[in-house]
């Protein structure tokens, strides 16, 4: 299958700047895989709320096309799932989502 999903995690924003952001875009831009997902999960999460680079980034990512979710019993945690749906980031449980994508074959990343 060619179909790929990044959890995003890490609170380190040099490994988002090099890394994480540009490869989501690019795989969907580039056609790498069929289908891109990213997934904030944990500290990301709170790092989408207060940089504002990174809210922009995501932002970029969900007006290319791109799916961005996050793990809605982390962001009710941080008291962030509000503000993530507001910016448009699908927040909702992401254990059973993730166990499911990968039953049906697709690649996971996590940074």
């Amino acid at each position: 299958m060619n179909k790929v999903f990044l959890i995003l995690s890490s609170a380190d924003m040099e490994v988002h700047k090099e890394l994480t952001l540009r490869l989501a875009l690019n795989t969907l831009k580039k056609k790498w895989m069929e289908e891109v997902r990213v997934i904030l999960w944990g500290p990301t999460e709170k790092l989408a709320i207060e940089n504002s680079w990174f809210q922009e980034q995501i932002k970029l990512l969900i007006d290319s096309g791109l799916e961005v979710y996050a793990c809605k019993a982390c962001s009710d945690e941080y008291g962030v799932s509000q503000q993530l749906s507001e910016i448009g980031v699908n927040v909702d449980y992401m254990g059973r989502f993730t166990m499911k994508m990968l039953k049906e074959g697709w690649n996971q990343m996590t940074f």
